[in-house]
């Protein structure tokens, strides 16, 4: 078994809707959006993948297709996300090695997967080159990169607002107690962005525009206390249908995005509902921890901490924090009993 140990590399990923990342030897080797270009006469051709990628979406001709594999935190597209993991493994090593390795992979998959679900990314890994492939849940991964101590008895709330779904969990004992998954997270956002400025301004404009003005000026309250400027937005005006500029400001965003987040509060508090109590009374102590791309919007730290009565803390660097604890996860996958084989 030793040679084959000495060929086996291992590797983590968060296959996620907005980004995947992959980490490799403890550090993270790649960090893209989760869209590849594909060529619509032959869609095993790969053009592009991650940022190159995403510079073509919505600027394509006929014979160029982009596609984002994964709606909704699970796979949507099997044949593109197959092409899409094999394109990022292949980043890892800018030279093509001599042998090629035989990859171990730690995969995380949302907690609301079913069977179907779970499978489709086994497979896609396993026809990427994966030797042996492990799951696990988003939420233990995101506990495990926040640097809680998951295996003792004290409960944990993780809210995980990515780029398909919002993951709602409490954790304790090495377990997930309850979870609440809602399809309204990133990606919600951005089409909220839109619709307003579509609304109130007449203007048309891409789902790549839109996520710029969420990173840029995307808030969750509408009084900041450091408030980002208004930013120039272009687009098409849907009644003369010339491209036009427009400036937007962060209240106008704030405003857009209020019912999305309320339904995430919604979702908090009914998840708090199903916590038993003896969880219930540690989460008091403790607070929330919000982790993924959400948790960068402006002041909803603080939304939500007004409105649950209870402290929220942001992750460190939420972006990295779930591929970071499945690189631990990993490193340890026969210490952990909620790693699935």
């Amino acid at each position: 078994m030793g040679i084959f140990n000495f060929f086996t590399q291992e590797i983590a990923m968060d296959l996620g809707t907005a980004n995947t990342l992959i980490i490799h030897n403890e550090e993270i080797v790649v960090n893209e959006p989760s869209i590849v270009a594909l060529n619509r006469n032959n869609l095993k051709e790969v053009l592009a993948v991650g940022k190159r990628a995403l510079m073509m979406h919505e600027k394509t001709h006929e014979s160029i297709r982009t596609v984002r594999p994964l709606k909704d935190g699970v796979i949507a597209d099997f044949n593109a996300a197959e092409l899409m993991i094999r394109e990022m493994i292949k980043m890892i090593y800018p030279k093509k090695p001599l042998f090629p390795p035989s990859w171990r992979m730690m995969i995380c998959i949302p907690s609301s997967i079913t069977e179907v679900e779970k499978r489709a990314v086994r497979d896609s890994a396993e026809q990427a080159g994966a030797k042996e492939v492990y799951l696990i849940h988003e939420p233990m991964a995101a506990a495990l990169g926040i640097g809680i101590d998951v295996e003792e008895p004290v409960g944990n709330m993780i809210i995980d607002i990515g780029g398909g779904t919002t993951g709602i969990t409490v954790i304790a004992l090495a377990g997930i107690v309850c979870d609440q998954s809602i399809r309204i997270a990133g990606d919600e956002f951005t089409a909220d962005i839109m619709e307003a400025l579509r609304r109130y301004h007449s203007l048309l404009i891409g789902e790549r525009t839109a996520e710029q003005i969420k990173i840029q000026i995307g808030a969750a309250m509408k009084d900041l206390e450091n408030p980002p400027d208004d930013i120039p937005v272009n687009g098409r005006d849907l009644v003369t249908g010339i491209p036009k500029q427009i400036m937007v400001s962060f209240q106008e965003i704030a405003e857009a995005l209020d019912k999305s987040i309320f339904k995430i509060e919604e979702a908090i508090l009914k998840a708090l509902e199903t916590t038993p109590p003896e969880l219930a009374a540690d989460i008091y102590r403790r607070g929330l921890y919000l982790t993924g791309g959400g948790a960068l919007l402006r002041g909803l730290d603080k939304r939500l901490s007004q409105k649950i009565k209870l402290p929220v803390h942001i992750a460190d660097d939420p972006l990295k924090s779930v591929v970071r604890g499945t690189g631990l996860a990993l490193k340890n996958y026969q210490r952990y009993p909620f790693v699935m084989r």
